[in-house]
């Protein structure tokens, strides 16, 4: 993908969040706030969707009643009963340097959690500590991936498996020779 057609991805992920946050109602100050964050970091999701953390598109679309792939594409997900995802179709999700995502469940609509599959390549740079309500679970498939959470690092190795409070800061980075690839659910 090119910078280019990032840069008007994040654009479009930044006007939908706005026009979402209109539509239902909120002005700004009324929206970080139910969100549990500041006006101005609030703000700043609106000019810069780049900087918002996965979590807090999550906090979003939750909290407008959409799913997560509405605000990521644009279009609505109609399945409300069974959404079968086969190898190599699921959704690439762009939101942080350094993870490379895929939306398992992006045509199912009113999840309660957000499975994601993400892997991590040895050369990507160290995470930048991210904090969400909710709780996370992480299931490691390949490689060696070390769980950075409330100041320490925990190496999770294929079966192995954390479930974590995510308002502590957290991230994950590789930790093999080779791209590390982990399942991770997000529950509000």
């Amino acid at each position: 993908m090119n910078e280019r057609f990032e840069t008007e991805e994040i654009k479009d992920i930044t006007r939908r969040i706005a026009e979402l946050r209109d539509a239902c109602g909120y002005t700004p100050e009324e929206f970080a706030e139910r969100l549990g964050i500041s006006t101005e970091e609030y703000l700043a999701y609106e000019q810069n969707a780049s900087t918002i953390p996965i979590s807090q598109i999550c906090n979003i679309a939750n909290l407008c009643g959409v799913d997560l792939s509405e605000i990521m594409t644009g279009v609505s997900a109609k399945l409300t009963t069974l959404q079968v995802v086969r190898a190599g179709e699921a959704a690439g999700v762009k939101r942080y340097p350094g993870y490379h995502l895929e939306d398992l469940a992006y045509r199912y609509s009113g999840k309660v959690m957000q499975p994601m599959m993400a892997t991590l390549y040895p050369d990507d740079p160290e995470p930048t500590p991210v904090t969400h309500g909710g709780q996370e679970f992480n299931y490691v498939l390949e490689g060696v991936v070390n769980l950075h959470w409330n100041g320490k690092i925990y190496p999770l190795n294929p079966g192995d498996c954390a479930y974590f409070n995510p308002t502590y800061p957290h991230g994950q980075s590789c930790a093999s020779d080779t791209p590390a690839k982990f399942l991770t659910i997000i529950a509000e």
